[in-house]
């Protein structure tokens, strides 16, 4: 059976100052989401799964859909803000999505096997999509195996501002203990700072391993995601900035259920448009990628 890919594209993208998920960036105007399909499609995922919003609808039906939508089927659904678990209503003070796990429910009428889920502005390289393409294709009848893509916690920073990661915790086989969501991650020149809601300062190597969302599921996990969705929002619904994360999902599958979640070990490097100012190291680097003959000139001829 061949694995779906979830690709998240709700964000408001309000650091970035636009629309992040069409900006091009390739020799030939590509954006990041385009590799990420082009990379899919060779490592053997079968269909793809977009989460937008409805104000988006637009420009992405007509500036991101043609570019691959012949190369592999494709679906959108919407996130919004009211899909909530019965007995909750969306409280006035609610601005923006509810996260990144919120957004995989929005596409859970969509998904029927295995699947992988990314950010559309993120660049997760080839070898990150074979390696977890490799793992979900053999994962058919196992319910409660699941993994992710881990990534040094240096190479993920932007020079420009913080950044949000889950930091990773495993045990000597590779499988994941636990994960921490920081989100504000800074570049000192002696390691990375993480500033924490009580006041503290945490320093970190760099080293660590770090979820960037990649992640990959049965549908098994759907059901379980929306039981603790359900439990975020009694604790958490009246916090206008509360989010819920697909690594708190994880954490609660491996620690309450006793499923697993292997980290995966890929040489792909990761890099990603946070801010403007980190866009021309992108294109830079994308370049790089085509001059060395890990992508064509053209991606679609």
């Amino acid at each position: 059976m061949k694995p779906s890919l979830v690709i998240l594209a709700a964000g408001l993208g309000s650091r970035y100052g636009g629309i992040k998920q069409i900006e091009p960036v390739g020799v030939n105007d590509e954006i990041i989401l385009e590799f990420s399909l082009f990379d899919a499609i060779r490592a053997g995922f079968g269909k793809a799964i977009f989460v937008i919003r409805e104000e988006i609808e637009k420009d992405f039906t007509k500036h991101v859909l043609p570019r691959f939508s012949s190369r592999i089927p494709c679906s959108f659904v919407f996130q919004h803000m009211d899909d909530l678990p019965e007995g909750f209503s969306l409280p006035r003070e609610r601005k923006k999505p509810w996260g990144t796990a919120h957004a995989v429910l929005a596409a859970r009428k969509e998904i029927a096997e295995p699947f992988a889920v990314i950010n559309a502005d993120d660049f997760y390289g080839r070898d990150a999509f074979k390696v977890i393409g490799d793992f979900l294709s053999q994962r058919a009848n196992e319910e409660d195996r699941y993994c992710m893509v881990g990534y040094k916690l240096k190479n993920t920073v932007s020079e420009h501002g913080t950044v949000s990661r889950g930091i990773c915790e495993t045990d000597e086989k590779g499988m994941l203990i636990g994960m921490e969501e920081h989100t504000r991650l800074e570049k000192l020149s002696d390691g990375i700072m993480s500033y924490v809601p009580d006041g503290r300062e945490l320093k970190f190597s760099g080293e660590e391993p770090v979820s960037m969302n990649l992640f990959g599921f049965t549908p098994h996990v759907l059901p379980d995601m929306e039981r603790i969705f359900a439990d975020f929002l009694r604790e958490h619904i009246h916090e206008p900035k509360a989010e819920f994360y697909i690594p708190t999902v994880a954490n609660w599958a491996v620690k309450e259920l006793g499923a697993s979640m292997e980290v995966l070990r890929s040489d792909a490097h990761w890099f990603g448009i946070t801010y403007q100012e980190d866009r021309p190291a992108v294109v830079e680097a994308i370049r790089h990628l085509v001059r060395e003959g890990v992508y064509p000139d053209r991606l679609w001829k």
